[in-house]
């Protein structure tokens, strides 16, 4: 999740996505709109009632609610780092805590997969945020506060208590459905735990969303929206990363041998002619037996028709190319198309050599192959071998 970079904590950055430029603001608002409210409720749970008068007047409401926004999502942000910190002492990469519409997101570079790790990793955001609700509450009770101060602590101290316990439910990818998944490891492969935690979040969502739906609250709708999505893409990321668990680029690329290529003074009107011809949709340019670009059907199609002939395919190309090696799993081949945007990579060898092409057609042709068939059926063993028939693919 892309944001704008704040600053860098315990080597984390902290980052603040537009929807949170969007919710902040209108936390504030609806905060402060409702501080009478607030304040009962508050009363009603801790015991500590709070002069009602001293903090409706004037503009006093908008500035609790403002401070009290900021400190909600404070809240998030160290909830964020009880799940980043735990995961960085089991030599975890955080690549990222963003705070966004819905709370907050630490994005890690790899999930852990053992079950304990996972666990621990998980329930330390809650942890964090019953700490918080707790050490408010005894400040509350215990402390003689003015009444706008005890209106911003208490109001911490219920909603760290509530975001705790929103949080444990079972809505994976939430951190009660990460904690659901790592209780189901413990006795099934990872990939099958996943599944059944990506299912039972499923339906949280649905019902979330229906609660959301008939109480007339589009928040709740969209967080349910979200944690359907989420579910459904990191089961299907999982079951990806389970089916092509030894699978190499070797073992799916087009080889050299068997790839089209094209020369960067040939035209734009005779590569848009072989791109209809041969049902290829991007090439390799080389020059002088050496990979210099990578053209697409795209690049081509930025240059007006009339001026086809006269525009060469060095004149479209991309030069800063994405690449993996041959020795790459075929799952770190599919996250870098993702994250470089593109469809397909050359595969290069130690000594910058093009030694072949994988394409993201290659990798979900491969992937529906295993799925159905096994790998016996692509001629793979159970730890070396290729896929034959998937040479020529990178369209």
């Amino acid at each position: 999740m892309r944001g704008i970079r704040v600053g860098r904590v315990a080597g984390i950055p902290i980052q603040l996505n537009w929807t949170f430029l969007l919710i902040l603001p209108l936390f504030a608002y609806l905060i402060g709109s409702q501080v009478g409210e607030f304040s009962g409720i508050v009363a009603d749970t801790f015991g500590v009632p709070i002069a009602a008068e001293a903090i409706t007047a004037g503009s006093v409401p908008w500035v609790l609610g403002t401070v009290s926004a900021v400190g909600l999502f404070v809240s998030v942000l160290l909830h964020e780092f009880g799940h980043s910190l735990t995961a960085m002492r089991y030599g975890y990469r955080i690549e990222s805590i963003t705070l966004w519409l819905f709370g907050g997101v630490a994005s890690f570079e790899e999930m852990p997969e053992d079950w304990k790790q996972e666990f621990t990793v998980a329930i330390m955001g809650p942890v964090v945020s019953v700490a918080i609700g707790l050490v408010s509450a005894a400040v509350l009770i215990g402390v003689g506060l003015p009444p706008a101060v005890a209106f911003v602590v208490g109001y911490l101290a219920l909603m760290n208590l509530v975001l705790a316990a929103f949080n444990m439910l079972p809505g994976f990818p939430m951190d009660g459905g990460r904690v659901l998944r790592a209780l189901l490891a413990r006795n099934r492969p990872h990939a099958r735990a996943t599944q059944i935690a990506a299912e039972v979040g499923k339906v949280f969502a649905f019902l979330l969303g229906l609660f959301g739906l008939f109480g007339g609250n589009w928040l709740l709708v969209g967080l349910a929206f979200f944690v359907y999505i989420a579910a459904s893409s990191e089961a299907q990321q999982t079951t990806m990363r389970a089916a092509f668990e030894g699978v190499s680029v070797d073992d799916i690329m087009t080889p050299r041998e068997d790839l089209k290529t094209v020369e960067p003074r040939t035209s734009v009107a005779q590569l848009m002619e072989r791109m209809f011809r041969e049902r290829h949709t991007g090439y390799p340019v080389m020059q002088n037996g050496r990979l210099v670009g990578m053209v697409t059907l795209q690049d081509a199609q930025g240059v007006r028709e009339v001026e086809r002939d006269a525009y060469t395919v060095e004149d479209v190309m991309e030069t800063e190319i994405a690449s993996v090696t041959p020795d790459a799993d075929a799952v770190t081949a599919l996250e870098t198309m993702q994250q470089s945007g593109v469809g397909r990579l050359p595969v290069l060898d130690a000594d910058g050599e093009l030694v072949g092409l994988i394409s993201r057609t290659d990798l979900m042709t491969a992937f529906n192959i295993i799925q159905t068939g096994g790998r016996e059926s692509l001629g793979m063993s159970s730890d070396a071998g290729v896929l034959p028939g998937l040479g020529g693919r990178s369209v």
